[in-house]
């Protein structure tokens, strides 16, 4: 069963996965995502608490394809994911696993232009993100279905 807690696991990872799509159709959608990134935001609880995040991405992609790993922390989160995400006719599909908690899922989404909708799912929860990149900078706002987790704010640059 999956861990309300593996909901900023999820989130997260959906929202960095899909954000550079249209950004360099002739080298693959997620050639602008390879290597190391970095930055932080804040997580916000359902009863309205607050904890600064911080995280710490590697990409690998390959053509339409991706993998990657990234790990997050929080006063009272850890996070330890990995995932694969595939690109094509402007959606993006895929699935995650949080190690830490033995969770997983699927994520799906459209991109336009420089702006992502998606949605990241398990048998317990889902979420919707909005994200927008320009440059090398990426811009996350995310919104859970229920649990204890109410939003995810994130900035991350490249290292």
């Amino acid at each position: 069963m999956t861990s309300l807690r593996s909901i900023p696991a999820a989130l997260l990872m959906a929202a960095i996965v899909s954000s550079p799509i249209a950004a360099q159709p002739r080298s693959g959608p997620f050639s602008a995502m390879a290597g190391s990134w970095s930055g932080g935001g804040t997580l916000t609880t359902s009863d309205g608490n607050s904890e600064r995040l911080r995280c710490r991405a590697t990409y690998s992609p390959a053509g339409n394809e991706l993998r990657l790993n990234i790990r997050c922390a929080s006063q009272s989160y850890n996070i330890d994911l990995g995932s694969e995400v595939a690109f094509q006719d402007g959606r993006i599909s895929g699935t995650w696993t949080e190690a830490g908690r033995n969770a997983s899922g699927s994520l799906s989404g459209r991109a336009t232009s420089d702006h992502i909708e998606a949605a990241a799912t398990s048998q317990n929860f889902s979420a919707s993100l909005s994200l927008s990149t320009k440059g090398n900078k990426q811009s996350v706002s995310i919104r859970s279905n229920g649990g204890d987790i109410a939003g995810v704010s994130l900035a991350l640059s490249r290292n």
